[in-house]
């Protein structure tokens, strides 16, 4: 059965995956998330290969079979040597399929460069590389060099599609050498878990690395409070996998360690909330006017304006809810979807509204972290953003140290906090745009230039419900314990 890198890769990752993925794709589910994740690898991809044609003469078809012909004519022994780069070049050799993303040819030799939208080289290219190093090898080309080429982290966008520099290349012959002996064996035993049943293997952290499994929901035994409740779980999930533990009330009470898994253990066994009076103390302690404060933000692998660097998180959105007194509260917000750098003018307008005294309350640090993304992005108001940081509080740590419910199955974001304290009040009601990622994708769909005026403006009504929900949901729950 013929394989390819891809299939190869969910293979190692676990045999079960790779078997599913041929035999019943149907079952599998892939997150909007794991989507955005190709696009913008694809995006990095583009770029990749105006930087490294720079004038040389290129060979690209995305049509296989055309392809396959125009490597085997000009790559193989036999034709004389001349400069030129290669774009998805496919290779075979014992029924493996690969096209390299840039494969470079000169009177020195050929090099492999694997093209990749992360910030430096993560452990799980290298099986990648190797597979795509034991096909050309396999198929009569010998390479010379093997690379990835990253994002470099500290590449600022300069305009003008000028994205030199934005790749760092990275030698990894080394390190991959050892692992290209060991593919002819993957290749085998990947062929038999096709040729045989469904694999009969158990769920573990496997799951989850290096990424989410689509079959996740397939695999996973449907239970009300499954083993990852347990917050940082780690090891400990595949032992208890192994001792045939699958629901959170198996685990005897002795083999859960740490405070806090131990609160979760103990409210989940029980069915029982446990408010420590720490939090009520915590939250009456935060004097007026209090301000109420969420961003949203949008990052590119590829930046698209100027004086931004890759997977830099900018806020192009803010909500803010002041609470001048008990029950005296107003709302205020900003968002930008003009398509244009909202760094300046979201600042402008964040600084007016928080004038000068009063604790800032966030749910989690990142409100922080964009500040301070600010500080870099707009520099003349550098001072008036650096006196806004003494005064954020963040209350994630306040209530993960003094409040648990069974209902928020081991996580303490807001959006699971939230309900079991104010019922009546749920993300689910939002519709379209009611999470961080769903906020993105309308934020990427609102200025592109294609989407009409009415789309856009439904969409500004949209983003600007979710995030007012953010700081909204804030307020009821310092107010719940008051």
């Amino acid at each position: 059965m013929r394989l390819s890198k891809s299939r190869l890769l969910s293979y190692l990752q676990c045999p079960k995956r790779l078997w599913l993925d041929v035999h019943r794709p149907e079952v599998g589910y892939y997150p909007k998330r794991v989507q955005a994740r190709f696009e913008s690898g694809h995006q990095v991809g583009e770029v990749a290969r105006t930087l490294y044609a720079q004038g040389r003469e290129v060979a690209f078809d995305r049509d296989v079979s055309v392809a396959l012909n125009n490597t085997q004519g000009e790559l193989f022994p036999g034709e004389a040597p001349r400069a030129r780069v290669y774009f998805e070049a496919p290779f075979r050799h014992q029924e493996v399929l690969v096209r390299a993303d840039v494969l470079e040819r000169n009177s020195t030799g050929t090099r492999l460069i694997e093209v990749k939208s992360g910030a430096g080289v993560k452990e799980e290219y290298l099986p990648d590389v190797a597979i795509q190093s034991w096909v050309i090898n396999g198929s009569g080309v010998r390479l010379s060099e093997v690379a990835v080429a990253h994002l470099n982290s500290r590449f600022v966008y300069p305009g003008e599609r000028d994205y030199r520099g934005l790749l760092v290349e990275k030698s990894v012959g080394e390190v991959v050498g050892p692992l290209v002996p060991q593919v002819a064996s993957w290749v085998s035993q990947a062929q038999r878990t096709l040729a045989g049943a469904e694999p009969a293997i158990q769920v573990g952290r496997h799951c989850r690395a290096p990424h989410e499994c689509p079959f996740i929901d397939y695999c996973w035994p449907q239970t009300e409070f499954p083993l990852t409740v347990l917050p940082r779980i780690g090891a400990k999930l595949d032992e208890f996998v192994a001792r045939g533990y699958r629901d959170l009330r198996d685990v005897p009470e002795e083999e859960v360690s740490g405070e806090n898994r131990i609160r979760v253990w103990r409210s989940t066994i029980n069915n029982r909330v446990e408010i420590d009076p720490g939090l009520r103390e915590a939250l009456r302690a935060i004097p007026f006017p209090r301000y109420y404060l969420d961003f949203e933000t949008i990052e590119f692998a590829v930046p698209i304006w100027p004086g931004t660097r890759p997977r830099q998180a900018i806020p192009f959105q803010w909500s803010l809810h002041v609470e001048k007194g008990p029950g005296a509260i107003e709302h205020l917000e900003f968002l930008d979807v003009s398509g244009e750098l909202p760094a300046a003018r979201l600042t402008q307008a964040l600084i007016a509204a928080l004038g000068d005294v009063g604790p800032i309350c966030s749910y989690s640090g990142y409100e922080r972290q964009c500040v301070e993304t600010l500080v870099t992005l707009v520099p003349s108001l550098a001072g008036p953003l650096n006196a806004l940081l003494p005064r954020l509080v963040d209350l994630l740590p306040v209530f993960r140290r003094n409040y648990y419910h069974p209902g928020m199955k081991g996580s303490w974001s807001i959006k699971k906090v939230l309900p079991t304290v104010v019922p009546e009040l749920s993300y689910d009601g939002l519709g379209e745009v009611a999470d961080g990622e769903a906020a993105q994708r309308a934020y990427l769909e609102a200025i592109d230039p294609a989407t009409s005026p009415v789309r856009r403006s439904h969409i500004a009504s949209l983003l600007l419900a979710y995030c007012r929900f953010d700081t909204h949901a804030m307020v009821r729950l310092v107010q719940a314990f008051q």
